[in-house]
């Protein structure tokens, strides 16, 4: 059944075509992604979509009673009323506390948010969730959701995904979030240019058939090319000799990809990075740090040891409220640890992306706002200046012209990023650099981290960012431990499902008496009664162990890579698929024994 209809809309803001003539529909249990550069018209095209915004010509037709719940980007909350009355209205609490759905909601999204407090005392992302929370316990034919992930960690993320996709109700999604975008929709709407291109499945197979199109249409080019030159040929010396036509064969993935290389070449840039800035980096040692500072708010790290090396590049994941962003302020040196210390590479030349803008003479151009920096940066092989880099970033043509001050709160951010860039780093800290930035340019600088020789550590709710720019995950469950999760994001998430894995709030309440004696310099013995010879054994071999997952895992990517090309051999394609998986087994058995390391060394 059909429930929203658009017939010829166009809308526009000023001159700007936002819409031009667009007929699409949803129909009953369609799931659709919406993506488009900002400022494009996606928000305009939901808000069209769910009636509350008339177009300036067309037609919008809705089904007789449809119910549709509508997520925007800001809220509409009474701040004098309580997040109780807000979310469950006048629902009874035995009615409620005995809705297993409704209880589910609130607890993975509002398990930290005092329902008697008042949305006026709520922070920006509570206030979210909040209204996030009161549209999903109502019930809904259609629900339209403009950047439901903001301020949500990956684990409720991860919740809202399976909790849409058990859903009944259609769905209109716009977001970033592209693990997100391909755990929830089975159809894909690109907003541009005032047109919405339609693609079946989620973001891959969107990302797929975008491709295949542009390579039909390069195709049909060469072709009307080939045809011109050979009218030309013709008219200079008569009729060509015949000759036969090209045969091209379309295997859609395959041939995309056979012979695109890996995103980055890993032994490079650690060679790279190794050069320019030593064998030391940050290496912190038995480091205690508090969020609040020394002895204040909840406890992120206990006597933790760790070594961040030339060319890592890692992803820092745990629950809102763990302590990451104060993890990336102590190795930036903006807070000392309570105990312990942090010891810095001589070279280390540090870029660090907070969550919060720096301030910016409001007057500036974009461009001298870079310049002033630096007008030209090498990154890898390659040098760009300011302007290449601002066009790569989203800032083309006349933006780069554009008054500082005029600039949305995602211009700002894309700002603030390239003149860190221009400073040359070669350590990276970076503090959720997704935030307020579209796909397409998520994707040019995914490409720009790719050639980008250094040690990095990034903190972001946005799954495929991390999993795509991050060779390793490191996690902070609770527990005053920086942990190594071979496994990545879906290892993180089964221990949080399966409770080995707590918030640091929730840790840190407990005594510690044992640890607290173990910080004292006569204790002898370390974890699990270890001595300090012990100790220093096991840690050597945990490191040695995971140089080895490392080469395993590029050995695994080398053999994917030659089956990818030795796939009309089969004899060499058995071999090597006999190779992969004696790697593969092998590979098994180091993580099984670096596990058991681990938690002897935790214990």
């Amino acid at each position: 059944m059909n429930l929203v209809n658009l017939e010829s809309v166009s809308h526009a803001y000023g001159p700007k075509p936002l819409l031009h003539e667009v007929s699409l529909g949803v129909e009953e249990g369609d799931r659709i992604g919406v993506v488009g550069r900002n400022g494009g018209g996606k928000t305009t095209l939901i808000s069209v979509l769910a009636g509350r915004l008339t177009p300036d010509g067309g037609r919008v037709t809705h089904t007789r009673g449809l119910r549709i719940g509508f997520l925007s980007q800001g809220d509409d909350l009474d701040p004098e009323r309580t997040v109780r009355d807000l979310v469950l209205g006048g629902r009874p609490e035995h009615e409620w506390a005995g809705d297993a759905t409704i209880r589910e909601i609130l607890a993975n999204l509002l398990g930290d948010v005092d329902l008697a407090a008042q949305a006026g005392t709520l922070s920006g992302g509570e206030r979210r969730r909040t209204a996030l929370a009161r549209l999903l316990i109502g019930e809904h034919d259609l629900i339209i959701l403009d950047e439901p992930t903001n301020h949500l960690d990956i684990e409720a993320i991860d919740w809202l995904a399976r909790h849409l996709a058990a859903r009944r109700s259609a769905l209109v999604v716009v977001t970033h979030d592209r693990w997100f975008l391909d755990a929830v929709s089975t159809r894909t709407w690109e907003v541009v240019d005032g047109t919405v291109q339609r693609y079946e499945g989620g973001y891959a197979a969107y990302v797929l058939a975008k491709a295949e199109r542009a390579r039909i249409a390069a195709a049909a080019e060469e072709r009307r090319q080939n045809l011109m030159r050979k009218e030309i040929a013709w008219l200079r010396r008569g009729p060509p000799a015949r000759t036969s036509k090209p045969k091209f064969r379309i295997e859609a993935a395959q041939a995309l990809i056979a012979n695109e290389p890996p995103p980055r070449d890993s032994v490079e840039l650690v060679s790279f990075a190794s050069a320019r800035l030593g064998k030391t980096v940050y290496d912190l040692e038995r480091v205690t740090l508090h969020a609040g500072g020394p002895g204040e708010g909840p406890l992120v790290l206990r006597d933790a040891t760790w070594q961040f090396g030339p060319g890592d590049r890692i992803g820092l994941i745990g629950v809102n409220g763990s302590g990451k962003s104060s993890v990336l302020r102590l190795l930036a040196g903006s807070v000392i640890p309570d105990s312990g210390r942090v010891v810095r590479g001589r070279t280390v030349r540090l870029a660090h992306l907070s969550q919060e803008l720096a301030e910016l003479d409001p007057t500036a151009r974009v461009l001298t706002a870079v310049e002033e920096v630096r007008k030209y940066v090498r990154v890898g092989k390659r040098e760009w200046s300011a302007s290449q880099l601002l066009e790569r970033l989203g800032f083309r043509g006349e933006a780069q012209w554009k008054v500082v001050g005029d600039l949305s709160g995602g211009e700002r951010r894309r700002l603030q990023l390239l003149r860190l860039l221009m400073d040359d780093p070669n350590v990276l800290l970076l503090d959720e650099p997704t935030n307020d930035l579209d796909i397409e340019t998520l994707n040019e600088l995914e490409d720009l981290l790719d050639g980008w020789p250094g040690t990095l550590i990034v903190v972001s709710h946005d799954r495929y960012f991390l999993e795509r720019v991050a060779d390793r995950c490191v996690a902070l469950l609770g527990d005053g431990r920086l942990s190594l999760l071979p496994g990545g994001v879906d290892e993180y998430l089964a221990r949080r499902a399966s409770g080995t894995a707590v918030s640091a709030r929730a840790a840190a309440p407990a005594p510690q008496p044992v640890r607290e004696s173990a910080q004292e310099p006569t204790q002898e013995s370390g974890p699990a009664g270890l001595s300090a010879k012990e100790l220093r054994e096991a840690q050597k071999e945990l490191a040695r162990l995971e140089r080895r997952l490392e080469r395993l895992g590029e050995q695994e990517a080398r053999l994917h890579t030659a089956m990818a090309e030795a796939a009309s051999d089969y004899a060499r394609l058995a071999g090597l698929d006999a190779e992969l998986k004696d790697v593969q087994a092998q590979k098994e058995a180091v993580e099984a024994e670096w596990l058991d390391l681990a938690e002897r060394l935790g214990e």
